[in-house]
């Protein structure tokens, strides 16, 4: 049989389904996850630099030193097992374990990624995260006691999560190790696999959380800036329809607002397009918990609704002036535009008038030109003429002054009907 031809992506593409499995937790355990970004232009940023810092924490450990240009890798370091992914914006790494500290979120477990190789990551650390993962005890009223030990209350998140397999607690803060905590109780029987999903979606979430917060900072940057150009804006268009205004000095200044304003959707808008998809990530990781009230405390979604949806309505309010702001620049230099035309044709066409007044005159003092050409020309034709028939009409008996009175007729009707011949060969022409 002749060989399939496969396409040379083919098992590439289906290789990349299978690249990022979920881990896989016991109970009780412990999980250790941090997140990396670059503060400028992290979408174009330097890999290789990425992938040396990984090496740097394999190396560390004594482990194997992954392969060059990979986006994932998982390999244990120690007695922890490690997932490093590279995203488009951030590189992510999940240490997880067996067993828990004796300590409640002890800085102890943290130190699977030592502080100084912290230090050393590229960009700077985006989210830190540790999760304790304990066996649900029979009775869920008894981790009360330990949610009021760990957590602010103010701000605790408790949750059923996966139709009741696990209880989720966190207060969304960083605590003076620089970490942000969340509790799993995981019930009885749960799996390995379903537990792994738990925490990994958390650790979404928070990185995810961060990622589409970015723009709350260049949205509120951005306000102040449109702020300060919308009474420009709305002053140049107000002043449109003042005649005494200069149409062209207002056109002027609009382009400038124009200019400033298309700047500034160009510096933002990659900014802002992803806080919307990542605003969409988080809800989808949200509502993948399929979480159910747990003894009447706040849910993720009720705190996701009163904290961090403000703040990205913000962004989202940002963006949709600014486009609406560029929208009326857009309409006003149109319109601007519209009027100068306008003039310009007035002006055009009183230059046109001019110009036929002109031509008029022109024309009128072509006609005067032509009657004294026609004296001028007929007085020399008259002279050379006398000087021919002068020896004619000697002989005939006529005198000079009668052969000159009869010429002079007849060679003033020859020039003028050359003259007008002329005239209207060059009209044709």
């Amino acid at each position: 049989m002749d060989p399939i031809s496969d396409h040379p992506q083919r098992y590439a593409l289906v290789n990349e389904l299978h690249a990022r499995p979920y881990p896989r937790l016991s109970v009780p355990g412990h999980a250790v996850y941090v997140a990396f970004k670059e503060p400028h232009n992290a979408a174009n940023r330097d890999r290789a630099k990425d992938q040396e810092h990984l090496q740097a924490l394999l190396t560390r450990a004594g482990a194997t030193p992954p392969q060059t240009g990979i986006t994932h890798y998982a390999g244990r370091i120690g007695r922890h097992e490690l997932k490093w992914e590279s995203h488009t914006e951030f590189t992510t790494y999940l240490a997880f374990a067996p067993g828990t500290s004796a300590r409640p979120f002890d800085p102890a477990e943290t130190e699977v990624f030592p502080p100084s190789w912290i230090a050393s990551g590229p960009g700077g650390r985006l989210a830190a995260v540790q999760i304790r993962i304990e066996e649900l005890p029979a009775n869920p009223d008894d981790i009360d006691p330990f949610l009021e030990q760990w957590f602010v209350a103010e701000s605790l998140v408790c949750t059923w999560v996966l139709d009741g397999a696990a209880v989720v607690a966190g207060d969304f803060r960083i605590d003076p190790n620089g970490q942000m905590r969340f509790a799993v109780f995981v019930r009885p029987g749960t799996g390995p696999g379903r537990i792994g999903r738990t925490v990994q979606r958390l650790c979404e979430l928070e990185t995810y959380r961060a990622m589409s917060m970015l723009g709350l900072t260049r949205g509120r940057d951005l306000s102040h800036r449109l702020n300060a150009l919308d009474p420009k804006l709305t002053a140049l268009v107000e002043g449109m329809g003042d005649d005494a205004r200069s149409a062209e000095a207002t056109l002027h200044g609009l382009l400038e607002i124009s200019a400033e304003l298309e700047s500034l959707a160009v510096q933002h808008s990659f900014r802002f397009s992803a806080t919307g998809a990542y605003e969409a990530i988080v809800r989808e990781r949200v509502e993948s918990l399929r979480e159910n009230r747990f003894e009447g405390r706040q849910k993720l979604s009720e705190f996701m609704a009163r904290r961090y949806d403000p703040a990205v309505r913000t962004v989202k309010s940002a963006e949709t002036r600014l486009r609406q702001m560029v929208t009326r620049a857009a309409r006003a230099g149109e319109l601007l535009r519209t009027r100068v035309d306008v003039e310009r044709s007035a002006q055009n066409q009183k230059l046109l008038e001019s110009m036929d007044r002109r031509s008029d005159l022109q024309l009128k003092l072509q006609h005067t030109v032509e009657g004294l050409s026609v004296v001028a020309i007929s007085y020399y034709a008259v002279s050379l003429a006398g000087y021919l028939a002068y020896p004619v009409a000697k002989q005939v008996g006529i005198s000079k002054e009668l052969m000159v009175a009869g010429l002079t007729p007849l060679v003033i009707l020859m020039v003028w009907l050359m003259i007008r011949r002329i005239h209207n060969s060059v009209g044709k022409h």
